[in-house]
């Protein structure tokens, strides 16, 4: 499971011109699920991506987490993160999930988010998806479970 995360100040996913997830200041999280990956590996992302201290303390230093600062989470399934690019010019999604095995891992990583204590909104699993973002910093972090 591998989650791309960007500090933002706002963003939004929108799926046939309509918005079905928007935030304020959080996280906005690219999410793949691999082959292999389990509810184990969800619950421990969550866990890291709700503690993981990216937001600035008063002395401007990354010394504090989004439930420290009480941010919201935009979740996005995103099966291309998990593209293999060592051969050619044409990525390989072979190591990516099935559907019907990524959108429960999806789910629960949502869940178990939720579970943190975080205000999670999320786009729509395997549909084609728009997605703005106001970067803040900027920062991005990639996490693997």
């Amino acid at each position: 499971m591998r989650a791309v995360i960007q500090r933002v100040s706002s963003a939004a996913v929108e799926v046939e011109g309509e918005t079905v997830g928007a935030i304020g200041a959080g996280l906005s999280v690219l999410l793949g699920v691999a082959a292999g990956d389990g509810e184990e590996d969800a619950a421990r992302l969550a866990g890291r991506v709700a503690r993981l201290r990216v937001f600035p303390n008063e002395d401007g230093r990354f010394d504090r987490s989004l439930l420290a600062v009480g941010g919201a989470a935009l979740v996005v399934s995103n099966f291309t993160l998990i593209a293999d690019t060592a051969k050619g010019n044409r990525p390989s999604f072979s190591g990516a999930a099935a559907p019907e095995a990524a959108e429960p891992l999806y789910e629960r990583f949502c869940a178990a988010l939720r579970a943190e204590g975080v205000v999670v909104e999320a786009g729509r699993f395997g549909a084609r998806m728009a997605v703005r973002s106001v970067n803040d910093g900027p920062v991005t972090i990639v996490l693997e479970s």
